[in-house]
């Protein structure tokens, strides 16, 4: 698994594009196209900044299950990881992740706005190359 993990890290760093999918009231998933994360730890952890009041974080809080997926169109190689999503409205958290320049984005500031972080924990994912596919697990 080491050598795929690096392959994958390097896929989803070279990508200017992330999908992320959420479980809407009637079980459906609904997908919407993201910028790439702010934050990636490993193949595991992944943050992103969106708006509190949207759709995807009242889908997220009403049910946590979630996938995500980076692919690149150049090679036909992507990677899909589920897992779950937290809603992350703490301040020392936001604070983190603030930049001045996201108030063109964002009523108010980290902690008087709209400003929210998406917390994603991936459990396991499945990996396409070369037109194969292999499932895997995360520790």
């Amino acid at each position: 698994m080491k050598n795929i993990q690096e392959t994958i890290e390097d896929l989803i760093d070279k990508q200017d594009v992330s999908l992320i999918s959420s479980v809407d009231e009637y079980g459906y998933p609904n997908t919407k196209a993201m910028l790439p994360p702010v934050k990636r730890e490993g193949i595991k952890t992944f943050y992103w900044h969106t708006n509190a009041p949207s759709m995807r974080v009242k889908q997220f809080r009403n049910n946590s299950k979630a996938c995500i997926y980076f692919f690149d169109k150049q090679s036909f190689r992507g990677v899909m990881l589920k897992g779950t999503m937290k809603v992350l409205d703490d301040s020392k958290i936001k604070e983190e992740f603030w930049k001045d320049e996201f108030t063109m984005y964002y009523k108010g500031d980290a902690n008087g706005g709209d400003f929210i972080i998406l917390k994603f924990t991936a459990e396991n994912g499945r990996y396409y190359s070369n037109f194969g596919s292999e499932n895997f697990k995360i520790e």
